[in-house]
């Protein structure tokens, strides 16, 4: 199955760079690069699209703004945002937008495309520094006692959420902690519950703004 892909960089050599290493990717498609985030919102209900690779800084309106009008009229939509901006607050705006990963503009063009197919696999592609960020805030803020009365993470599930920032999949994570899938399974519905969100880039939001 082909993967279907929309750029959104405003340099022109990198967006042409990019439909290069997209095109000549096997099981990967090109379509649709724009330099302005306006002109790929407008477009979008025409595009059958799988993942968008969006800047963040762009003329006009911003990448994230983008990237939360692109989740509200494709909700399955995985957007991966491609940046040069390595602080905190930029990851966190991302992640709360909509964005299901969040790499650097220098990451290696092999990487990139890895970082494709692991968003189409239901991970989130993060970059090592971004990663250490978000664990970081939440070794940091992640208290044992509950938060404005909501339950306690346990030992094994902040274990858990440390793997999962990571960009670990299931199976990844019980063959690290020795344990089954589906008890991983068990253990992130019950992380999901206690931090009141459904998915994995909204709980790296929820720790990010904390």
């Amino acid at each position: 199955m082909t993967t279907r892909v929309v750029l959104v960089e405003d340099d022109d050599k990198i967006r042409n760079s990019l439909i290069v290493l997209i095109e000549g990717s096997e099981g990967m498609r090109c379509v649709g690069a724009y330099d302005r985030a306006e002109d790929a919102v407008r477009d979008f209900r025409t595009k059958d699209a799988d993942v968008v690779l969006m800047d963040i800084n762009l003329p006009g309106m911003q990448g994230t703004e983008a990237a939360a009008h692109l989740k509200e009229m494709k909700p399955d939509l995985q957007i991966i945002m491609l940046t040069v901006y390595e602080d905190s607050e930029k990851v966190f705006e991302s992640l709360e937008a909509g964005a299901s990963g969040y790499l650097l503009k220098r990451t290696p063009p092999d990487q990139l495309l890895n970082g494709i197919r692991e968003v189409m696999s239901g991970g989130s592609p993060m970059s090592p520094t971004i990663a250490r960020r978000v664990v970081q805030s939440f070794k940091k803020d992640a208290p044992r006692k509950s938060e404005a009365g909501r339950p306690a993470l346990s030992a094994r599930e902040e274990e858990i959420l440390n793997l999962l920032v990571k960009g670990r999949q299931y199976k990844e994570i019980g063959e690290a902690l020795f344990i089954s899938p589906s008890t991983v399974h068990t253990h992130l519905h019950s992380i999901y519950e206690k931090l009141h969100v459904r998915t994995r880039a909204e709980a790296m939001a929820k720790l990010m703004k904390r």
